[in-house]
């Protein structure tokens, strides 16, 4: 996977390149007939249904320094995500010296000079600190948690380069700044993500994938979430656990538990969204501490507004969600990051033919000159 400005081609340490299928063909105008897909209006290309051939189509009409960002960003790595609607706009950015795109089912953030950008799979995608703060403008807390978690497991960013961003006066900053308390690399998946947060938030110390061994030293388990101080770790059971093989090698993992005093206590998705309560009272026996039914609230708090719940999904979708119909609402940016003149909901772009107005320059910030 290349960095580069433009056209520089500087290897980052640690990446390799993402094997993908060969670019689709690309036809603008009207359909070309049977074996073509359509993108968007007046785009077609070749090949099987999926994201990345269609955006080596949408790269066929962007300005040529443009980059996919946001959640389409999100995608193309392979990142842990929310559960999300199916018809998602597709994000890019580019520099607010070209006009900006205007194509229907596009929405583009325009930034002072050249953004940065990974190529990933053969497209120009923003680096992945630039798309979290992206993904920050819009996403609930709880999913821009999962995010970050997923590109720290991947090497894809590290706790520096979003601490420089989020020190950045720009849309996103604020919201990064907020998550980066709750971040750990160490997560595996996003429900292990969303089980250590319930617990965090909820003042219970925790350790991620904690080794555990007996007093002699033997190696017992490595734990999802070691409640610190106890002999006790919670772990997220996901539908693997129900296969056959995996079930055999849970069930020598439970006896070697149980030998060495170990309690565990496994967790399924939907005890993670409803049955919070219960979790926080395990825990607050754990570490002898008297349950209190108010610390949870922080955490519905957190799920209200999450994709992973119903109302967190209606909220994004017609700009109620808790962050505020504002905020929800701005989905075209002028430089740096300053709101447009095009609101809309998070999932669905503004008309193509409503154009974008000019807007006064701000002074460029240290990432972009």
């Amino acid at each position: 996977m290349a960095r580069s400005r433009a056209t520089g081609t500087g290897e980052i340490p640690g990446m390799a390149e993402k094997q993908i299928d060969p670019a689709p063909l690309v036809r603008r105008g009207r359909s070309p007939g049977a074996g073509w897909s359509r993108v968007a209006r007046g785009l077609h290309r070749s090949g099987g249904l999926g994201l990345l051939g269609d955006l080596h189509a949408w790269s066929a009409v962007l300005r040529p320094t443009a980059a996919f960002t946001h959640l389409t960003a999100a995608q193309v790595r392979g990142w842990w995500l929310p559960p999300l609607p199916e018809d998602l706009p597709v994000w890019v950015t580019q520099t607010m010296a070209q006009n900006a795109s205007t194509r229907s089912g596009l929405v583009v953030i325009r930034r002072r000079g050249i953004p940065w950008y990974d190529h990933v799979g053969g497209l120009r995608v923003s680096t992945a600190a630039e798309t979290l703060v992206t993904c920050a403008i819009d996403l609930g807390l709880l999913d821009l948690v999962v995010l970050i978690d997923a590109a720290l497991h991947q090497g894809d960013v590290t706790i520096a380069e979003l601490e420089e961003v989020a020190r950045q006066h720009r849309r996103g900053a604020p919201r990064l700044r907020e998550a980066m308390p709750y971040v750990e690399g160490r997560s595996e998946s996003a429900w292990e993500t969303l089980l250590r947060v319930l617990h965090v938030i909820c003042g219970i110390e925790v350790e991620p994938q904690k080794e555990l061994f007996t007093a002699d030293g033997s190696f017992v388990a490595r734990a999802d979430l070691w409640l610190v101080g106890t002999e006790r770790f919670h772990e997220y059971d996901g539908d693997d656990h129900l296969e056959r093989r995996r079930r055999r090698k849970d069930l020598k993992r439970d006896g070697r538990i149980g030998r060495a005093d170990l309690e565990r206590r496994g967790y399924t998705s939907a005890d993670v969204l409803t049955q919070g309560v219960s979790i926080l009272r395990d825990a607050d026996e754990a570490i002898g501490r008297e349950h209190d039914l108010a610390r949870i609230r922080p955490w519905n708090d957190l799920l209200r507004e999450s994709l992973f719940t119903p109302s967190g999904r209606r909220g994004s979708a017609d700009g109620s969600g808790s962050r505020g119909r504002r905020s929800r609402q701005q989905m075209t940016w002028a430089p740096d990051g300053r709101p447009g003149h095009r609101p809309t909901h998070l999932f669905f772009p503004p008309p193509a033919s409503h154009r974008q107005q000019p807007h006064r320059q701000r002074p460029a910030d240290s990432q972009n000159p």
